[in-house]
């Protein structure tokens, strides 16, 4: 096959973790559910072990499959060839990768820097010191004076959840110096942003958003190097805190088309947005492709577009916030985003619950927001349900 690094991203999504197919005779990837493995060579299995336990990538035997599954490496290797990343580490959910790397962190520093906003849970369990490791916010202008010998990992993510502000990824890698960043790209995904050709070391996705897009899978994936890539794996084999392999046989199944997806759901995107900030109901609409968030002059340079997730704040609060998630029909009014049907929310209500009221206001979290996840449904059908849930807004808004 012809080197996946000359491919085009398109061509390499349908083709990366695929390169031994002919070798093995098959057209879709293997499955393998098995738990544990024999070993019938007890000094191989004992090496196996030890280098698996240790964070190797792999060994001659996989002894079990907390420690190894080939259909994940499978996963894995192709989302490392998207990220143009040595390796990845992929996990049983988000927020088990976002915990793997703050336990990896603790190796390296007395505390983390991040800069708000991100997503609810990550927050919570940044500001909660659950696993050890104390978080000191910061800004993006404020990093640089921030950053000591103490500063295990810098973390940021953008687009940024709900807000969809964007980060400038080279700006924070050169305040970190020395420092590692990781990226939460989840919004982005590597067809919109590569963010270590900006400068960071880790990318975090939360594969049960873009990557899986169908709501189907619940998953974490880590893009690193070959040097993380070992310390996660070796707290991932310590904590359990696996994929299953259906799950990577999903997701996997699923790149080919991850292109198509997120370019379509885009093209959506705009046209709601800009259908959005014309109506009367709405306050003001945060969407990288109307120029309305910070840092949106981004897109074109570190983004290769403004994506498909935009936040919107309504005339009448919370209780149109309310009446609009009530009213919609065609989109579903529930949290998570990036699948091939359109997700609306209520950022102050759900996922950014867990913040503190103060907190959530100094991120502009109001009661009044809802966050758009669009589908590739055809974008006048969206329109027309949005329009009718608006109307009810607006009758709400005036009682």
């Amino acid at each position: 096959m012809q080197n996946l690094g000359e491919l085009h991203q398109d061509t390499l999504a349908v083709h990366a973790g695929r390169e031994d197919f002919a070798e093995l005779g098959v057209h879709a990837p293997p499955l393998d559910l098995s738990t544990t493995y024999p070993v019938r060579d007890l000094a191989e299995g004992t090496a196996s072990f030890d280098a698996l336990v240790g964070g190797a990538a792999s060994a001659a035997n996989p002894i079990y499959a907390r420690l190894f599954n080939p259909t994940v490496a499978r996963f894995e290797q192709a989302l490392a060839q998207l990220e143009g990343s040595s390796d990845a580490v992929a996990f049983g959910s988000g927020m088990a990768a976002m915990s793997a790397c703050l336990l990896a962190a603790k190796q390296r520093g007395k505390h983390v820097l991040a800069v708000r906003p991100i997503y609810g849970t990550n927050d919570h369990l940044l500001d909660s010191g659950l696993l050890g490791i104390p978080v000191r916010w910061t800004t993006v202008e404020g990093l640089a004076a921030a950053v000591d010998a103490d500063t295990a990992l810098v973390i940021v993510e953008t687009p940024a959840n709900p807000t969809l502000d964007l980060v400038d990824i080279a700006a924070v890698a050169r305040a970190a110096g020395s420092v590692p960043v990781m990226v939460d790209s989840t919004f982005a995904t590597p067809v919109l942003q590569k963010p270590l050709e900006c400068g960071a070391k880790l990318v975090l996705h939360s594969a049960t958003k873009f990557l899986g897009g169908h709501g189907d899978v619940i998953a974490g994936v880590i893009a690193c190097d070959a040097e993380w890539a070992s310390a996660l794996r070796h707290v991932r084999a310590a904590t359990g805190g696996l994929l299953h392999p259906l799950g990577a046989y999903l997701l996997h199944r699923g790149l080919p088309t991850l292109g198509l997806r997120v370019l379509k759901a885009q093209e959506n995107a705009q046209r709601l947005a800009e259908r959005l900030a014309a109506h009367p109901a709405v306050a003001k609409v945060c969407y990288p492709g109307l120029g309305t968030v910070a840092n949106a002059a981004l897109v074109g340079t570190q983004m290769r577009g403004p994506g498909s997730l935009m936040a919107f704040e309504l005339h009448g609060g919370h209780a149109a916030a309310a009446a609009v998630m009530a009213a919609v029909r065609l989109a579903t009014p529930a949290v998570s985003l990036g699948s091939v049907d359109t997700l609306i929310q209520h950022p102050a209500g759900l996922t950014h619950r867990v913040l503190d009221e103060a907190t959530r206001q100094r991120c502009g979290i109001t009661p009044g927001l809802l966050r758009l996840s669009v589908g590739v449904e055809h974008a006048d059908d969206l329109w027309a349900d949005l329009e009718q849930a608006l109307q009810r807004a607006r009758l709400a808004a005036a009682a």
